[in-house]
């Protein structure tokens, strides 16, 4: 297996990497109290808690170029970068709802756009690149970076890095510097070089033949649009990115996520364009479910956030006192927070996902206790507890509440949870991709829920699609074997169990197959599926875990569903701050979770065998 030492991207030398190695017991803590000797030596980090470099560096120049120093310093300014203008006012919000006046009173948005009498610029319309920049104090950075870490809502590494190209070569400019410009000149612009002239109508010849890869709705000049852009970028920034593929990719994307489209054979040269009746055949068991029912984020947390967001809205009466949700089961971490701050009623919190806790809920709900909706992941991370969702349905259908679940670990090719959910989120990041090199997200709107309709009003109205094309087509191409790797993941899941379930040092062994839980997993597994990739252990003495985990012979770091074996002290890094408050919930502060991927399992069990012998050497 590869070796990664303590920094480096996982994988190796990957410029959008979503790892990163620690790869010893102490470096992990290291991280967390921002040790110099661990800190200084990290490459990147997982995106959402470790802001890429070179979003870093972007913002920096953004500071550098835009912000007043007569007023402020560019030393006492920095920047948070969203896609849109209404993303950055939302963090604007969370930052003046939070952070002390002075703070509130130097914090405003920057948005930069394409400027349109730039030739080279209008060539690049149809990749809409843009960037809004939040600008505050230093001070005010930890507020900023709640909203990054708990929303999901900022650009990625790879929009970030085009557009700051964009932003050195002086196409991508603030738009009240442009709006200015337009005012003072009256003068019309000229179009430029010819071969980066966006064909009008009139420029179009009646014979030009249509883009056959292109399965979106459009005219001839819209086709020869995309085209051009395509061949403008290859030729000035280096990269290949054939627009028509796009939107093909993202239909790709929701028809895997549907259970619609499995093979993996897909070629996006040819025609992907399935029938309704295809469509309808789909391992959710929703026949009435359509790809318009399916939207991408950049992100899993994002589409959390989005869909809270949601409910919230057609949920919350003006006037009215909101309604709290519930936070069901031991939570990924940012979902609580989710809850709680972005809801003044805040949320009511069940820790263990048990049958007494469904008693509770159900007494408070007979009592005449109302909520706004349930989320809970499906299973639980980490130490993969399964709700009954059978129950729950029946609760939300009996006291309206809606039900969001998080399908990430369990994943829909082992599981169904949609026919009891409203709506069903996922993390694309992880084993759906597999690769570790893009982030991405998914949310699925169950047409049959009671809030189906009020939902898609709300969609119509306030949905941004900000998932970054170039983040797509890598999104679609890894995806393309996801079924395929499954299989082998839940194989090898069970085999390292088998290694694990009866050894001597082994407390507990945490697993959906072996877990109290399993009735309520049995209840939702499809047929051909599994118990999915993710193992967690927890060893009699710390001695143990720390030797074990210093030992195994895999790559070490954050995250989950790699196609490689990831190593991680789960809750050290999720919950430093607070062990005690996750121990309370029988989450144990040395638990190890491990996250199987692909390698020949004789060769996993012989890495879990050896790193095992150094931790009995502990006895």
């Amino acid at each position: 297996m590869p070796t990664f030492e303590l920094g480096d991207s996982i994988p190796s030398e990957t410029a959008h990497a979503v790892s990163v190695s620690l790869p010893t017991w102490s470096a992990n803590i290291g991280y967390e109290e921002g040790q110099d000797w661990v800190v200084k030596r990290m490459t990147t980090g997982y995106p959402r808690f470790f802001i890429h470099r070179s979003i870093q560096a972007f913002a920096a120049d953004i500071v550098a170029k835009h912000v007043d120093t007569k007023a402020k310093g560019p030393n006492d300014m920095t920047a948070m970068l969203f896609p849109t203008p209404n993303s950055a006012s939302r963090c604007v919000d969370f930052i003046r709802s939070r952070a002390p006046a002075d703070i509130c009173s130097n914090t405003r948005v920057i948005n930069l756009v394409l400027d349109m009498s730039n030739s080279e610029a209008r060539a690049l319309e149809p990749l809409t690149p843009a960037i809004s920049a939040v600008v505050f104090p230093q001070d005010g950075f930890p507020f900023a970076k709640q909203y990054w870490q708990h929303s999901g809502d900022g650009v990625s590494s790879r929009r970030a890095e085009f557009c700051h190209g964009l932003f050195k070569d002086g196409l991508l400019r603030p738009d009240v510097e442009l709006r200015q410009a337009d005012a003072s000149s009256s003068a019309k612009p000229c179009r430029g070089p010819k071969r980066y002239q966006r064909q009008a109508s009139l420029d179009a010849g009646g014979n030009q033949q249509p883009n056959m890869h292109s399965h979106v709705n459009g005219t001839a000049g819209e086709t020869a649009m995309i085209q051009e852009t395509s061949r403008f970028l290859e030729e000035r920034f280096g990269r290949n990115l054939d627009l028509s593929f796009l939107q093909p990719a993202k239909s790709a994307i929701k028809r895997r996520i549907a259970g619609a489209l499995r093979s993996a054979d897909h070629d996006l040269g040819g025609c992907v364009s399935l029938s309704e009746k295809q469509m309808s055949s789909n391992t959710r068991g929703i026949v009435n479910l359509r790809e318009e029912d399916i939207y991408l984020f950049p992100c899993g947390m994002n589409a959390i956030f989005h869909a809270h967001r949601a409910l919230f809205s057609i949920r919350t009466r003006p006037g009215s006192i909101p309604l709290k949700s519930i936070n069901f089961g031991f939570p990924y971490v940012d979902t609580l927070k989710i809850l709680e701050k972005f809801n003044p009623s805040g949320a009511l919190f069940y820790g263990r996902a048990s049958e007494s806790d469904l008693d509770d809920l159900e007494a408070r709900l007979k009592a005449g206790e109302r909520y706004l909706a349930l989320f809970c992941e499906f299973p639980g991370n980490p130490i993969l507890t399964c709700p009954n969702l059978v129950r729950i349905r029946e609760l939300a259908d009996k006291y309206e509440f809606a039900v969001v679940v998080d399908e990430t670990i369990g994943t829909f090719a082992n599981i169904n949870v949609l026919q009891y959910a409203d709506i069903v989120v996922s993390s694309l990041t992880k084993i759906f991709s597999g690769d570790c090199n893009v982030m991405g997200g998914g949310a699925i709107l169950n047409p049959n829920s009671r809030y189906y309709s009020a939902l898609k009003v709300f969609v119509q109205q306030e949905f941004e699609d900000t998932y970054w094309p170039e983040d797509v087509i890598f999104m679609e191409r890894n995806s393309r074997d996801f079924v395929a790797r499954i299989d082998r993941v839940n194989a090898n899941a069970e085999a390292i169990c088998r290694v694990l379930k009866d050894h001597s040092l082994v407390k507990t062994l945490y697993y959906p197959k072996y877990n109290d839980s399993r009735a309520n997993y049995e209840a939702v597994k499809l047929p051909q599926g599994g118990y999915g990739g993710l193992v967690s252990v927890v060893f009699k003495e710390n001695k143990q875990a720390v030797a074990f985990y210093d030992a195994i012979e895999t790559a070490k770091g954050p995250s989950l569903g790699t196609n490689f074996t990831l190593t991680s002290p789960y809750v050290l890094l999720a919950h430093y701050q607070e062990l005690d408050w996750a121990e309370q919930y029988g989450v144990d502060r040395d638990l190890i979770r491990i996250s199987v991927g692909l390698e020949e399992t004789d060769e996993l069990v012989s890495v879990f065998t050896r790193a095992l012998k150094v931790a009995e050497e502990q006895l």
